[in-house]
């Protein structure tokens, strides 16, 4: 439930319950208080929900006997003068809190209640207030009503019909209490429901993001942070973990990142040591005489030279793998024919190769017409660095050393393949070998030294090109490393 909800919901809530309460409740206790008037003051009839209020109650209660009263005026108005039968009469509505008074002209005839002066002005007060009133001093308090006639003489006759309130009115107000302290405890309850609703929803969930808090301050990102309701909160406590998961993500990363530059330090240490020593060697030879034909300089130095361009290629392969991993390199894209491009750089290859004692093969399947867009200079060195991979990890017991390069035509795409005899590759250690700093050989003796970043630069610069790169490989027999390239096409945007 939303937290708009949540809150509207509650308002209605504490707005509903206490009415519903407090409705039902009047209506069972005044089912209740007319029950007990009906047994006390021998009263029938259906009082209903209103009767809780006083007029209303004496009303209800004296409206029998006043219809008996005005039947006998209309009917048999000489027992008014009777007064046995009045007195009869009254000590029936005395059961009911009511007495009777005969007025006849200005004088009163017959007074049924207490004492005429402890209900001093009532009938003065009842001629100026009209019929049917709740009359109430300090000493009484009662519910009048008159009927005018005409008497047997002719005489101008009232007769009053007063119901006294003074006994009820303590039931009435036992009543009003108890309706109050009902009324009191749905809102107490109410108010408790909405605490605990809200403590479950709102309050329990912040707790656990608190807790989740500590947990990150304290650098501990294992844990699972689960969202218990679909509101804000649920919404915020996902995007809290969502968070935690990034952070984690990072702090794996960089710790693989500082693993992996402690490993690239390892590399470069042991890369530039093997031709540094050598280095120091020769020219120590020199020093001390040992290269004492010219025949014997001539080969020193030159290996000193060789030395010397192993340590600069290792050092410009770091640089390029630093500056494509960091994107700081800019990208110079050309649309080129696919023929002459790899036409040549496979004659480029080929001289390098045949010096090594490698025979390089090309087969191109693409029409003369195909079109790449593509920057030469990074492309040429993904083909440089696959080939220099497959060079080093050559099968030196075979008599025929090869490398092919085919280029296949796929719809949209161009497929290059690299294909050599060499040592093949491990199927445990293939899914690695795009990997920065991995190395399948772990010998790292000088024949397969290098930087172990030279397939994860070709990896990068062909994802740049919105590429895929893989490998197949079988171990003793040879290895294929496989690139696309999207080919362009006339008024395309590619």
């Amino acid at each position: 439930m939303k937290l708009r909800t949540r809150l509207l919901a509650s308002f209605f809530i504490i707005l509903g319950i206490p009415i519903v309460a407090a409705c039902l409740g009047l209506f069972v206790f005044s089912k209740v208080e007319t029950k007990h008037l009906e047994k006390e003051y021998n009263f029938e009839g259906n009082v209903g929900f209103i009767s809780g209020f006083a007029i209303q109650l004496l009303a209800d209660m004296s409206q029998s006997d006043y219809d008996n009263i005005k039947a006998l005026v209309d009917n048999s108005p000489k027992l008014l003068y009777d007064e046995d039968y009045l007195g009869l009469k009254n000590d029936e509505l005395n059961l009911r809190e009511s007495f009777l008074i005969l007025r006849n002209g200005e004088e009163i005839a017959f007074w049924g209640g207490p004492a005429e002066n402890s209900i001093p002005g009532l009938l003065k007060s009842y001629e100026k207030e009209g019929s049917d009133i709740m009359y109430a001093d300090e000493t009484a308090s009662a519910l009048i009503r008159k009927l005018d006639f005409k008497g047997v003489k002719g005489e101008n006759m009232s007769i009053f019909m007063v119901t006294e309130i003074n006994h009820i009115l303590p039931g009435l107000q036992n009543f009003m209490s108890e309706y109050v302290m009902v009324l009191l405890f749905a809102l107490i309850f109410t108010a408790l429901l909405f605490i605990i609703w809200n403590y479950q929803g709102i309050t329990s969930p912040v707790a656990k993001l608190s807790r989740a808090m500590k947990n990150i301050e304290e650098g501990n990102l294992d844990f699972e942070l689960k969202p218990e309701s679909d509101d804000e909160i649920g919404d915020l406590t996902k995007q809290f973990d969502e968070m935690r998961i990034r952070l984690k993500a990072n702090m794996e990363e960089k710790l693989n990142a500082e693993s992996e530059n402690r490993i690239l330090i390892n590399n470069i240490t042991h890369d530039l040591k093997t031709p540094i020593t050598s280095i120091k060697g020769y020219v120590e030879g020199i020093m001390d005489g040992v290269a004492d034909t010219p025949e014997k300089m001539d080969r020193y130095i030159r290996t000193i030279y060789n030395k010397a361009n192993e340590m600069d290629k290792l050092i410009n392969e770091l640089t390029a793998y630093a500056n494509i991993d960091t994107n700081r390199t800019p990208y110079n894209f050309n649309k080129i024919s696919v023929a002459d491009y790899f036409g040549d750089c496979v004659e480029e290859f080929k001289l390098d190769l045949e010096d090594k004692g490698i025979r390089l093969t090309y087969n191109n399947y693409v029409s003369e017409d195909a079109v790449i867009i593509i920057d030469p200079e990074q492309l040429h060195r993904v083909l440089s660095n696959i080939i220099g991979n497959a060079c080093k990890y050559m099968d030196r017991s075979k008599d025929e050393k090869i490398i092919n390069i085919r280029i296949n035509d796929e719809d949209d795409f161009i497929r290059v393949e690299v294909e050599d005899n060499g040592l093949g590759i491990a199927k445990a250690d293939i899914e690695h070998i795009f990997d920065r700093f991995y190395r399948a050989d772990e010998s790292r003796n000088s024949t397969t030294g290098g930087s172990g970043i030279g397939l994860s630069i070709v990896k990068k610069i062909i994802e740049d090109h919105a590429g895929r790169v893989w490998v197949t490989s079988k171990p003793g027999i040879g290895t294929i490393i496989y690139f696309v390239i999207r080919k362009y096409k006339e008024g395309s945007d590619e």
